[in-house]
């Protein structure tokens, strides 16, 4: 069969299985036996048994259980309950006021959970209903949350940054130390456009009846101290090279664990639920990253990767072009799949063009989670806005609506990443030296 007639099958049967709500693992294993099948390729089941063991059965992978582990001992405790009062008292008087919660709180949270829809769904459920007695604007209080909410998979430890390392065979170390500073900037680019619309919106902002001295701001700065103690002792032993991720994410639900028997949260009920809501989230994505494998192998026989790079290459596109046409190439597939499908299901066909392209492997990773970011507040399959539209029982469209300005703002940090390099590359440079 023509490869691009083939392109066109495999993409119908693609999408027709998505839009008919079939997993989007399933998804994948099935587009990739029509391909083989279509190629009149043999031992079908064999390559699908040795390509999914191959792909699960990797120590790498390990940290990945362990972080959304951690992550959902921190959701059913009364931590992330604690953030949102222990920031409160100190953004009283920055323009925006509490509407800088949402940014901070997604920001501290994404820190030790890794997971956008986690971190969302947590943060959302405290602060949205605070925000909402107070009569703060619907569309800022969606649209901080839903933009903070993706932060989860960037600021480091990140789950779609493991599955990118596993993917491209870089160290995930390295990549955690990588999503540093592009994490400070977008905490300053959501807080400064927050800050900015407040300013040139104060009549729809509520009137400042809560006021609070240094001695209630300190006393109230209490409550972050058992997170960020968590957040620091988990970094802290993979930039000190103590452990490596994995190390670390087993030092993380340590150190949750401990932290909610000590305040009194752990019992019987939270730490089953928490098990088995990590169990349901890492086999999720351990079956796409596995159903990706498996058409990533099929795309290889078909000869599609190479049909396809070699379009491009005959494009002659600069790095510059090439990372146009691959942003809106991403954001194109964000409409469809959720980020850890779209960051398995490319990166074999990519990552050969961007490495002759000269780019940076490291540097197109958090390029990568950026706009992967994007993907998770654009409908119809934002992981974000379903979150969100859960919370609130609002119209997803209208959720994509105040989500906009934030999608934008992302964009608005890949420009940025792309003219300054520097911001994804000096810290692990400086960090290696």
């Amino acid at each position: 069969m023509d490869t691009w007639l083939l392109v066109i099958v495999l993409a119908v049967v693609l999408f027709g299985l998505l839009l008919g709500g079939v997993w989007v693992a399933t998804a994948l294993f099935v587009v990739g036996y029509v391909a083989l099948l279509l190629n009149d390729t043999g031992n079908i089941g064999l390559l699908l048994a040795t390509t999914t063991w191959g792909t699960s059965a990797t120590w790498t992978l390990t940290a990945l259980p362990l972080f959304i582990w951690m992550g959902e001992i921190l959701f059913r405790t009364r931590l992330s309950e604690d953030l949102f009062h222990g920031l409160t008292p100190w953004l009283n008087r920055i323009p925006g006021r509490l509407l800088h919660v949402n940014v901070l709180a997604c920001s501290i949270f994404a820190a030790v959970s890794g997971s956008s829809a986690a971190t969302a769904a947590t943060i959302g459920r405290m602060t949205y209903p605070e925000l909402e007695a107070r009569r703060y604007p619907r569309r800022m209080m969606i649209g901080t949350l839903a933009g903070s909410g993706t932060l989860g998979f960037l600021i480091p430890p990140s789950i779609i940054l493991i599955v990118y390392g596993v993917s491209a065979e870089i160290s995930i170390s390295r990549l955690f130390i990588a999503g540093v500073l592009p994490g400070l900037m977008l905490i300053v680019l959501f807080m400064g456009y927050t800050a900015l619309w407040s300013l040139l919106h104060r009549d729809q902002l509520p009137e400042d009846t809560e006021t609070f001295g240094l001695k209630e701001k300190l006393y109230a700065t209490r409550r972050l101290f058992p997170v960020l103690g968590l957040i620091l002792f988990v970094l802290g032993s993979i930039y000190a090279g103590w452990a490596t991720a994995t190390e670390a994410a087993a030092l993380g639900v340590f150190g949750a664990l401990v932290l909610s028997l000590v305040t009194g949260n752990l019992t019987r009920e939270t730490f089953r639920d928490s098990l088995l809501g990590a169990t349901r989230t890492s086999c999720m994505i351990t079956l796409i990253i596995a159903g990706a494998a498996f058409l990533s192998l099929a795309m290889g026989f078909t000869g599609i990767p190479r049909a396809l790079a070699e379009s491009i290459a005959a494009m002659e596109l600069s790095p510059a072009l090439l990372l146009v046409a691959l942003t809106l190439f991403f954001i194109i597939l964000g409409c469809f799949l959720d980020g850890i499908s779209i960051v398995v299901l490319t990166t074999s066909v990519i990552l050969p063009m961007v490495e002759r392209s000269g780019i940076d492997l490291l540097w197109f990773g958090i390029y990568v989670v950026l706009v992967v970011e994007m993907s998770q507040i654009t409908p119809p399959v934002g992981f974000n806005l379903f979150v969100i539209q859960g919370l609130t029982r609002i119209n997803i469209m209208t959720i994509a609506r105040d989500a906009l300005p934030f999608f934008l703002l992302l964009l608005l940090a890949i420009v940025l990443l792309s003219l300054l390099p520097g911001i994804a590359t000096w810290l692990p440079m400086k960090m290696t030296q």
